[in-house]
């Protein structure tokens, strides 16, 4: 298990920042700052929806407000080597009583579901009453799990799936702005496009500085307006039941 803290350790909770990361670092460091900005506000049993590593735990078992942390994933037994979920289910039936759980979290989850109104319904089927869900979704990414790879939401879809799922209060912020998601382009053509390999290895430590002037000027778009404020490399939706 070691091994695996310190896999979550460099990969979701203090990614160094290098030209051997830039794939990955725009898009995890935002996610993790969202999420410790988002948890503060948890209590009670929390369920994590598509869990995988379970990077956040300690974070999350770390407020006091929280009583019992869930972790939720997939029935496949080897399917995260070392790690097993607290819970498994089958996508698609959560096996918990109704109004079980005080929040849910799910990251980088619902671009999955061909259909998220369904597993968003069957989210809030064990909230309590007033339960708090948050959430977060990419954007600028490119392919993955293939071929469960459904949706990049923009604020008004995303919003609309959770108010049609019955949610109220739904708040949707951005992760990233103008010069992260070109960060992230830059980063996922450096580390997934067709090139050879030192080709890649002089390009990655040539556009690094430029990389990094990206996403430390990086300004998050504070409302969307289709001009300035129109472009943002991830979404975060928060919402009550």
């Amino acid at each position: 298990m070691q091994n695996i803290e310190r896999q979550i350790e460099k990969e979701f909770l203090a990614m160094p920042l290098s030209p051997k990361t830039v794939g990955f670092y725009s898009v995890r460091t935002a996610i993790f700052e969202s999420v410790k900005e988002e948890t503060k506000f948890f209590y009670g049993r929390v369920l994590d929806v598509g869990c995988g590593f379970m990077p956040y735990r300690k974070l999350i078992e770390s407020n006091r407000q929280v009583e019992k942390y869930i972790g939720m994933d997939l029935e496949q037994p080897t399917y995260y080597g070392e790690v097993e979920p607290d819970l498994k289910w089958n996508g698609e039936k959560i096996p918990l009583e109704d109004e079980s759980v005080d929040c849910a979290m799910a990251t980088e989850f619902l671009e999955h579901y061909a259909e998220p109104e369904k597993v968003l319904s069957e989210i809030r089927r064990v909230l309590k009453p007033g339960g708090r869900f948050y959430a977060t979704v990419p954007f600028i990414w490119n392919l993955h799990e293939i071929p469960f790879d459904e949706y990049r939401y923009t604020p008004y879809s995303l919003e609309r799936h959770f108010v049609n799922a019955g949610y109220k209060n739904v708040k949707i912020k951005a992760l990233g702005g103008w010069n992260r998601s070109f960060a992230q382009m830059i980063g996922l053509w450096l580390t997934f496009s067709a090139m050879h390999r030192f080709t890649r290895l002089i390009l990655s430590y040539l556009l690094f500085p430029f990389y990094v002037l990206l996403v430390k000027t990086d300004r998050k778009p504070m409302r969307f307006d289709g001009g300035e404020n129109s472009m943002f490399s991830s979404l975060s939706v928060t919402a009550d039941k």
